[in-house]
């Protein structure tokens, strides 16, 4: 097969088969000569002409919800990032041992370590109407070690100096001692499954004022907080031990405690009348209770009162012990706001007893079933200081029980909240008692 040399001539287009021009082909090639150039993006990083403290000023003015997209730019915006992270939970026991979160996050003020030595299985809230979770850790074998949680809080005391707030678990005295050697800003400390030992490191944080403790703590580790803690301005006991010695060991030498919370304790008979050495005590808590007080050495225990007592707080607790109750009223007498919440037992004659609450002026009852109207009236009309009343999810407190001398109780307080159930019409009920008007006038002012 031979080839010619000539090239092959195309046979001319037919004007039938010719593709005519889009309209927007035509659009364009009639105003190319008015279509501006695209514009040409900068190769270099314009941030990089921007200091640290700059750039810092910047990224903190982005919403904290954002800032974790920020931190994926580059290596510099993420070192940024972590300057600004203050609170942080420990998941992850490896990354706080081997020194990558401190070295990521170097100005942490606020560390939570709970989830971490539970082996990431457990989390956990203490705190005032959170106690669900006493007994969070049924098994030690889920449990990291004291040796291993002390290698822990010794990294985390050399890469954050800064640091006002630990919680942690299975601590030992040796761990928390390395933290108050270089931590020395530390202002609240949440110790669980603590036992007495472990307390004898506390003592080294100069500034701690508000202390929590989970665990085993008899009357030698109260002692033991009361002479190194003197700067506790709050302390809370959960399902911790004690008795009178303990805790009027705590009055006498942390004079400064204003807030004294306990949880399912299992103190001694007799602790309520260590309460009367805290001169300066302003709240009592009392959450999860199943006794107040076993009444054994009342009488002799209860020479002193609460003086500078401003608020009882009582909730979830077992109110049944006529005796404890009437200790523990007799004891804060001075309080000005009693608050009984989900408490079991508080019938009309328990209630009685809260005559002995001579300058009540706020008054909260919710979930108190076994109280009457009739019970309610008894203590509050010998409260002529009484300012603020709120009723909430009390069946037996009836609309319709009200009596002429609580209605015009009601007509002269500051706040009134009255929810004793679902079906409660105030209002409507006591119009044909002849108050109606003062009740508008009452709302009016609020």
């Amino acid at each position: 097969m031979s080839f010619s040399g000539k090239k092959k001539e195309t046979s001319p287009v037919s004007p039938l088969n010719k593709r005519r021009a889009s309209w927007s082909e035509l659009w364009v090639n009639h105003h190319h000569h008015f279509l501006s150039p695209p514009p040409q993006i900068p190769k270099s990083d314009l941030t990089l002409l921007l200091p640290d403290p700059t750039l810092l000023t910047i990224i903190a003015k982005v919403p904290p919800s954002h800032r974790k997209t920020l931190s994926l730019v580059c290596k510099r915006w993420l070192r940024l990032h972590g300057t600004l992270v203050r609170s942080i939970k420990v998941s992850d026991w490896g990354v706080l041992e081997s020194g990558r979160l401190v070295s990521r996050f170097p100005n942490l003020d606020n560390v939570d370590l709970v989830v971490g030595t539970c082996g990431g299985l457990v989390s956990v809230t203490v705190g005032v109407g959170c106690y669900q979770s006493v007994d969070f850790i049924e098994e030690e074998r889920l449990l990291l070690s004291a040796e291993t949680v002390d290698r822990g809080l010794r990294v985390l005391a050399s890469g954050c100096s800064t640091l006002r707030r630990l919680v942690v678990a299975n601590a030992s005295e040796l761990g928390l001692l390395s933290v108050a050697e270089a931590c020395t800003r530390l202002q609240e400390l949440e110790l669980l499954k603590c036992c007495d030992s472990v307390l004898l490191g506390v003592g080294a944080f100069e500034n701690l004022q508000i202390l929590r403790l989970v665990g085993l703590v008899s009357d030698i580790g109260l002692m033991i907080v009361a002479q190194g803690c003197k700067r506790l301005v709050k302390l809370e006991l959960v399902g911790c031990g004690g008795g009178f010695d303990g805790v009027k060991e705590i009055g006498e030498c942390c004079q400064m405690l204003e807030e004294f919370s306990v949880c399912d304790h299992k103190m001694e008979a007799g602790w309520l009348g260590g309460l009367g050495y805290c001169e300066n005590l302003k709240t009592l808590k009392l959450v999860s209770c199943k006794k107040i007080d076993c009444g054994f050495g009342l009488g002799e225990c209860l020479s002193r009162s609460c003086p500078a007592l401003e608020r009882l707080h009582l909730e979830k607790c077992q109110l049944r012990e006529k005796d404890a109750v009437k200790a523990l009223f007799k004891m804060c007498g001075a309080a000005r706001e009693v608050v009984f919440q989900d408490c079991w037992g508080l019938d009309d004659d328990i209630f009685s007893l809260a005559t002995a609450l001579r300058r009540v002026k706020l008054l909260y009852l919710e979930g108190c079933s076994l109280l009457t109207t009739s019970g309610l009236e008894s203590v509050i009309l010998h409260w002529h200081e009484l300012e603020h009343l709120k009723v909430v999810s009390c069946k037996n407190v009836k609309d319709s029980e009200i009596s002429p001398l609580l209605s015009v109780l009601f007509s002269n307080l500051v706040e009134l909240q009255w929810r004793p159930d679902t079906r409660s019409h105030l209002w409507l009920s006591l119009t044909e008692s002849g108050i109606g008007n003062k009740g508008g006038k009452f709302f009016k002012k609020i």
